[in-house]
């Protein structure tokens, strides 16, 4: 064996070594949700939006000051605030990457109707609860841990029950890890159509193109109050951050380079939880579908507003989501006969690389008929200039 032939040998287990022992892994990925069977992965992104750390240990002071998430770590509770399935086809061609708005009133399995975002924080709660009344149950670290299993295993089966496409991994991030990235890549890209100021979120950014520090990135994704589209104008937000961490990992090599993957790995590692079978590397080899520029982002239709239960909801009809799925996923194949439909779809909509969707069929126009007969508050029209973009970058309200 050469040496450079050894050498790269060894770099190679040495990185999946680094990679496989860097993730906290989880088992909630339960064998009862299909699977793809033709190449192509669906992955589960959560954004979990906690003041504490993975180990249920709440966040420091001082980083609660960085993050301008309030002063005390009960705040946010354990919603899933983001939610995006994103689709890496087996062939190569552009990945897809759909968000669930967090306030979609469904039924989440075997905990009734709530807002998606609560599956995880109910089932955590309803699991915990059980466990303190078994006798020799899990107590402190263990009882937390059994808790956050239940939590994502609720949240994954709510989003497949939602959508009927498997789902082959997920990875869950909390609130600090926005930040770590942000730092890690040293700033991330973005662009706003206008100046934006929150006091809530603590985002205060002029208009036009801007590189965000770690604390200015968690305030650009957070900030709701004050956008003419809030929750929904939040979710684009999300969406071009992930625009802006795929255009700093391709433009600065990191995907190929093993020192900086290493690097980005080591600082966002105790900011995620992924699935036991989760192969990261496998990911990276496939990096030609996620490269700047190439991700198709969507975001599900919804009918309208309503409230329920004393909150303000998004009113949803999971037969046109399903179907809008099949068409966004236009290669996507179910798991089993039956278990999630063919995936085949025509008419694909496009999207802009900020993440508005600007396809006919699902959006908000095309919902104010449905909307009028259920007496909903009508859902906002697409803000079209989102799809404005200043220096190659799409820009967002």
């Amino acid at each position: 064996m050469s040496m450079s032939v050894l050498l790269i040998s060894v770099t190679g287990a040495w990185l999946r070594a680094a990679v496989d022992g860097g993730f906290q892994r989880s088992a909630a990925l339960g064998g009862t949700i299909p699977k793809s069977h033709d190449g192509s992965v669906n992955i589960l992104l959560m954004g979990l939006d906690s003041r504490k750390d993975n180990q249920g240990h709440d966040l420091p002071a001082a980083m609660l000051d960085k993050l301008h998430a309030g002063s005390s770590s009960d705040i946010g509770g354990y919603n899933t605030n983001t939610l995006i399935l994103l689709h890496v086809p087996a062939d190569g061609s552009p990945a897809t990457a759909v968000s669930i708005p967090r306030d979609d009133w469904v039924d989440i399995p075997n905990l009734g109707w709530h807002k998606i975002k609560e599956a995880y924080g109910r089932a955590k709660a309803a699991q915990e609860t059980t466990l303190v009344k078994t006798p020799g149950g899990p107590t402190g670290d263990a009882l937390e841990a059994a808790g956050r299993e239940a939590g994502r295993a609720s949240a994954i089966a709510a989003v497949q029950s939602l959508l009927n496409l498997p789902i082959d991994h997920f990875a869950e991030v909390n609130l600090a890890g926005f930040y770590d990235v942000a730092v890690a890549l040293g700033g991330v890209t973005v662009c706003l159509n206008k100046a934006v100021q929150d006091d809530y979120s603590g985002a205060d950014f002029p208009a036009g193109v801007q590189t965000l520090d770690g604390s200015k990135a968690l305030a650009f994704v957070r900030q709701r109050h004050g956008l003419p589209g809030g929750d929904l104008d939040r979710t684009r937000r999300q969406q071009a951050f992930l625009s802006a961490v795929q255009r700093k990992l391709s433009d600065d090599g990191v995907l190929s380079d093993v020192g900086k993957l290493s690097d980005l790995i080591d600082a966002v590692k105790r900011d995620v939880v992924v699935d036991n079978s989760f192969d990261v590397l496998s990911l990276v080899s496939k990096a030609g579908s996620l490269k700047a520029g190439r991700i198709q982002f969507h975001t599900l239709p919804i009918e309208g507003f309503a409230t329920r239960d004393g909150q303000d909801v998004n009113m949803v009809d999971p037969v046109k989501i399903q179907a809008a799925m099949k068409t966004y996923f236009s290669d996507a194949k179910s798991g089993t006969a039956g278990d999630a439909g063919s995936g085949s779809g025509t008419g694909a909509g496009t999207t802009s690389d900020s993440g508005t969707d600007t396809s006919s069929d699902t959006g908000a126009d095309s919902q104010q008929d449905s909307v009028a007969r259920a007496g909903l508050a009508a859902a906002p029209k697409q803000q079209q200039s989102d799809t404005t973009t200043k220096d190659g970058i799409a820009c967002v309200n």
